[in-house]
């Protein structure tokens, strides 16, 4: 994956965007304690898959926001706007990803200070930094993580209505175990099975069941917006031609040439592909994103499975 803008990039929208930011900067805060009973909390999420979750925890209390919302547009090419900066500057609680997936939004939030609200960063909470995969959310571990501290963040804001916070977290939690079970299944059945994929998008669910990923190399490159060297591009190719993995995983949102080059070879060697996305789909909540894509992967391991016997080359994956 390319990184949602390089740091450069990032310096660069957000200079352009600090001047509305710097309008703006007195002209609405809210405060912890704040809130008439009638109130909203004002939420922005940088991506909308912690929005989802703030608003499952929120319910009609919280007036959420979500920057990065559309899964058929690349988020790469993601441009901040005045009217996320006015976004920003109005919200009382802020929830974004970090390890330099959205570098954008530190820096517009350090235009903005002189609002006070609460920042939730999802790799803060996981331990994770810049240089390691930022594509927390597909890993099971981060979002038990997100929804505890968005709710201890939502009762401060708005302590009257702590016993309804509380229920909706136990609800959360207590939504993602299919997810969990699906893992676990999908790790009984397949754990060390050869994969592949272009990107590292997926790369903490296949970690979960246990898959063994290879090509992360050119999966590196992807991510960092390097070159893939041509060994490992001739790796990669060989892995697909001499059906050395059961399943090829892409991001949807970001095929780009060698994407697709890659997508033509795995269809041409018959080998089963999976389309994943990097922003939770309309008409979707995180639990049910997660658990389709899960399913998706199941179907495609068991294809490749059926194929690699098939073809007599079960078990040859050095």
């Amino acid at each position: 994956m390319k990184k949602i803008g390089s740091m450069l990039i990032g310096a660069h929208r957000a200079l352009k965007l600090s001047k509305y930011v710097a309008a703006g900067a007195a002209a609405f805060a809210f405060g912890h304690g704040a809130f008439a009973a009638e109130a909203k909390i004002p939420v922005v999420a940088a991506e909308n898959f912690y929005g989802d979750v703030v608003q499952q925890l929120g319910g009609d209390r919280v007036d959420v926001t979500s920057i990065l919302s559309n899964p058929d547009q690349d988020p790469h090419l993601f441009e901040a706007s005045p009217k996320t900066a006015r976004a920003l500057q109005h919200a009382s609680l802020v929830v974004y990803n970090g390890a330099d997936y959205d570098p954008w939004m530190a820096k517009l939030l350090a235009a903005s200070k002189g609002t006070q609200r609460t920042t939730i960063v999802a790799a803060d909470l996981t331990g994770k930094k810049s240089g390691d995969n930022p594509h927390l959310w597909y890993d099971p571990a981060t979002m038990p993580k997100v929804a505890r501290a968005v709710s201890e963040a939502l009762i401060a804001a708005d302590p009257a209505h702590k016993s309804a916070y509380d229920a909706n977290l136990a609800k959360f939690l207590d939504s993602l175990k299919p997810i969990d079970a699906k893992i676990a299944e999908l790790h009984g059945r397949y754990a060390g099975v050869p994969v592949t994929a272009t990107e590292p998008v997926f790369g903490y669910m296949s970690d979960a069941v246990g898959l063994t990923m290879r090509n992360q190399r050119f999966q590196l490159a992807a991510m960092n917006d390097t070159e893939a060297s041509a060994a490992d591009i001739a790796a990669f190719e060989r892995d697909l031609r001499d059906k050395r993995v059961r399943v090829l995983i892409y991001n949807s949102q970001a095929t780009e040439a060698l994407t697709q080059r890659m997508l033509k070879l795995a269809q041409q060697s018959q080998v089963p592909t999976l389309s994943v996305t990097e922003t939770q789909p309309a008409g979707k909540t995180y639990q049910t994103w997660m658990l389709s894509q899960l399913d998706a992967l199941g179907t495609a391991l068991a294809a490749g499975d059926a194929k690699a016997a098939a073809s007599g080359t079960k078990g040859k994956t050095q």
